[in-house]
């Protein structure tokens, strides 16, 4: 008996062992899940380190406006260059059909996504979506979505943002906007649209001369320059009440650099003598940063705000420099070539993007902030004006490589580029809102 009793209490404590280890698991399951950062349960891409492109299957959503949908979810992907998309020719299951996995496994796709469209009574789309891991048959992804029919397109973008986010464990780019800088009959006008350029809205500047703009970080107002009355001006312009005003208005050359998360202004101006650069606070004060001989101009914001890129040409030659945002602490970036210029930084404030000059033509790089690791990215046409989207993965810039400029997108170590803004359109200068 006392063996018995002896071997039911080793029993009991690995059952207990057992069901604590469960327990413990589980509750370290649910702690990851409820981080900021970490929130999805699984990451099946590592965007910095992608072992191949992943197939995938999009198959056109049931219902009105269903491919429509699905054709935009596909394009948005596409652009990360990081799936490969299967054919709709091979597809063995139709897309009213309830998902089937040995209907997929044959082609050899690692996800699909199937849904339905409803117009409801109250005039809405209801899209219901679902993302399949083919591998288990299990969900990746299921949620429904509701919009008026004139914003299907947004509805497809927070779509392709979902599963982007659900495979990669990152939130991508494609509900961020664009603003860029269009020509028309020889008169200039600031766009801002979609991420992909489409829903474009034209600002109706009609200036001659009109530099790129820059996104506020809440994302409701932009800072250009314009020449009026030959007066060159940094303007701030509110876009839900399309009010502007003026942040400063002086002799010389004064052009817009960038704003921070309270509102301060940074800028190049020339109206003391030598560009130099400038804060206008937004209590109205203005802060002379640098009193250089030479020129100073493009400064730009860390992402903390804490730190401040800009070309000066002190040295002799137009470089990358950085100082600390009330202008001390001046380190130098860039020591390759003799002319680099439009820095911006990644969000995580680790690389910048500027451009460079490459035998003879204006080229893109990236570098770390301490001037280490040098890429060359682009090659082909010049290529001018970068900036990261606000997740990181992509890189916007103006081109003129077929011909005419215009804004191409390419993943931020230079692969996959493509031309975005519409065909037979010029465009240059884009600039992507911050995540919100």
């Amino acid at each position: 008996m006392g063996e018995k009793r002896q071997e039911m209490k080793n029993k009991n404590k690995r059952t207990f062992q057992l069901f604590r280890g469960a327990m413990l698991f589980t509750l370290l399951a649910l702690l990851s899940l409820s981080g900021a950062n970490r929130a999805w349960a699984k990451i099946y891409i590592n965007i910095n380190n992608p072992e191949r492109r992943v197939p995938i299957a999009i198959s056109p959503l049931s219902g009105l406006g269903g491919s429509e949908i699905s054709k935009v979810v596909q394009k948005d992907l596409d652009y990360t260059g990081l799936f490969l998309f299967l054919d709709q020719k091979g597809f063995t299951e139709a897309p009213y059909q309830p998902f089937n996995r040995a209907d997929w496994l044959p082609a050899g796709v690692a996800f699909v996504l199937k849904g339905t469209v409803n117009f409801t009574p109250e005039g809405e789309f209801q899209v219901s979506a679902t993302l399949y891991d083919v591998g288990s048959g299990n969900s990746v992804l299921s949620k429904t979505y509701s919009a008026p029919e004139d914003l299907l397109r947004p509805l497809a973008h927070s779509m392709a943002e979902d599963i982007y986010q659900a495979l990669t464990g990152l939130k991508g780019p494609f509900t961020s906007r664009l603003a860029f800088v269009t020509t028309k009959r020889g008169k200039k006008d600031i766009v801002v649209s979609d991420w992909d350029t489409r829903r474009m809205r034209f600002l109706g500047l009609n200036e001659g001369i009109l530099l790129p703009p820059r996104w506020s970080r809440d994302g409701e107002s932009l800072i250009y320059t314009a020449q009026r009355g030959r007066t060159w001006g940094i303007y701030k312009l509110v876009l839900a009440k399309a009010r502007e005003s003026v942040v400063f208005r002086a002799g010389g050359t004064n052009m817009a650099g960038d704003i921070d998360a309270a509102g301060d202004v940074v800028f190049s101006s020339s109206f003391r003598g030598s560009p130099n650069l400038y804060e206008k606070l937004s209590n109205g004060k203005l802060v002379r940063l640098t009193r250089s001989l030479g020129i100073d101009v493009s400064p730009a914001f860390s992402p903390d705000g804490t730190k401040i890129a800009f070309v000066s040409d002190r040295s002799g030659s137009a470089q990358i420099y950085i100082m600390d945002s009330d202008g001390y602490n001046i380190s130098r970036v860039t020591f390759h070539g003799d002319y680099n210029t439009s820095p911006a930084w990644s969000p995580d404030g680790k690389r910048i993007v500027f451009v460079g000059r490459y035998n003879g033509i204006n080229q893109i790089f990236t570098v770390k902030t301490d001037g280490s690791d040098l890429r060359l990215l682009t090659v082909r046409g010049d290529n001018e004006e970068p900036c990261f989207s606000p997740d990181g993965s992509l890189i916007a810039f103006t081109s003129n490589r077929d011909g005419r400029r215009a804004i191409y997108v390419m993943q931020a170590n230079g692969k996959n580029q493509k031309q975005m803004s519409p065909p037979g359109m010029t465009a240059y200068g884009p600039r992507w809102s911050f995540a919100q």
